[in-house]
């Protein structure tokens, strides 16, 4: 009776229920992966926000860069801005989406390794082939307060930086760039500005990088019980597959045969008696 499992549809239906079981439960748990990657960033952003600051140059040096448990960390640095050597971020959105520039200027001590600010965001203009106007950074010398960041490179964000882009723009925020086009060394990463001591004077003002959300988890969990899920309900629908083409078999070979193609069987009908001979019966 059982014997249909090998026909070729069945093979077929075995086959890719064999190999959906553990392609689901490996997407399950990577969706978990996922979500505890969410909720240890979460866990530093957290913890990060609530340090005291301290000098950039105490977390960061031109030939390593910063930590990976110091990133979102308040940093301070103070210096002069070099604005002949700010440049502007392409394709970078504010708060409500809008496109726009992240405005990176160096901030150069008085002595040791500059370093790189990013002092806000600038709404795109019609042309996005002519720099918009930015406000200029405050003259004189500053002390900035920022979230210490990892430098930007095609390996980490998926963007490549491109060849004839407009002059004073860039695809990447990163450190290494800036300090060859400045001509001396820079600390690794760069600050994302939050507050100017003095402060700054220009009106209006870029606007600050929000802080980032460490609150929320996405829905990577739930994604993971769902594809778990899935995998259990593989082989119940397999065996109810089974069951299902199991049963109509059985019914068919149990049905009777009709030669008038009624389904009922066919009555017997009446055999006619042997007629008497003349002269009546025999001895």
């Amino acid at each position: 009776m059982y014997r249909f499992l090998l026909s070729r549809q069945w093979v077929i239906l075995t086959l890719l229920a064999l190999l959906l079981i553990p392609a689901m439960v490996w997407l399950g748990f990577w969706q978990m992966d996922r979500h505890d990657q969410r909720v240890a960033r979460n866990d530093l952003i957290a913890s990060s926000l609530e340090a005291e600051p301290v000098p950039m140059a105490e977390l960061s040096t031109p030939e390593t860069g910063p930590d990976p448990d110091d990133r979102y960390r308040p940093a301070t640095a103070t210096g002069v801005y070099a604005a002949d050597h700010e440049v502007l971020v392409r394709q970078r959105t504010n708060a409500d989406g809008a496109m726009g520039y992240h405005v990176l200027t160096p901030l150069v001590p008085e002595d040791g390794p500059a370093v790189l600010v990013n002092r806000g965001w600038v709404a795109a203009g019609r042309d996005l082939t002519q720099a918009p106007d930015v406000p200029p950074p405050p003259s004189g010398e500053v002390t900035v307060t920022g979230r210490l960041m990892a430098d930007e490179t095609t390996g980490n964000t998926g963007v490549r930086e491109r060849s004839g882009l407009p002059e004073g723009m860039t695809m990447l925020i990163n450190s290494e760039q800036r300090a060859a086009d400045l001509g001396q060394p820079m600390l690794g990463g760069y600050l994302d500005l939050t507050e100017t001591t003095p402060p700054d004077p220009a009106d209006p003002a870029l606007e600050l990088l929000p802080e980032p959300d460490h609150t929320g988890i996405g829905a990577h969990f739930a994604y993971a019980v769902q594809w778990w899920l899935f995998a259990a309900g593989v082989p119940v629908g397999w065996v109810l597959l089974l069951r299902r083409d199991l049963n109509d078999r059985r019914a068919a070979a149990a049905k009777p045969a009709d030669a008038g193609g009624t389904g009922k069987p066919a009555e017997a009908r009446p055999q006619p008696e042997e007629p008497t001979p003349v002269g009546g019966p025999p001895a």
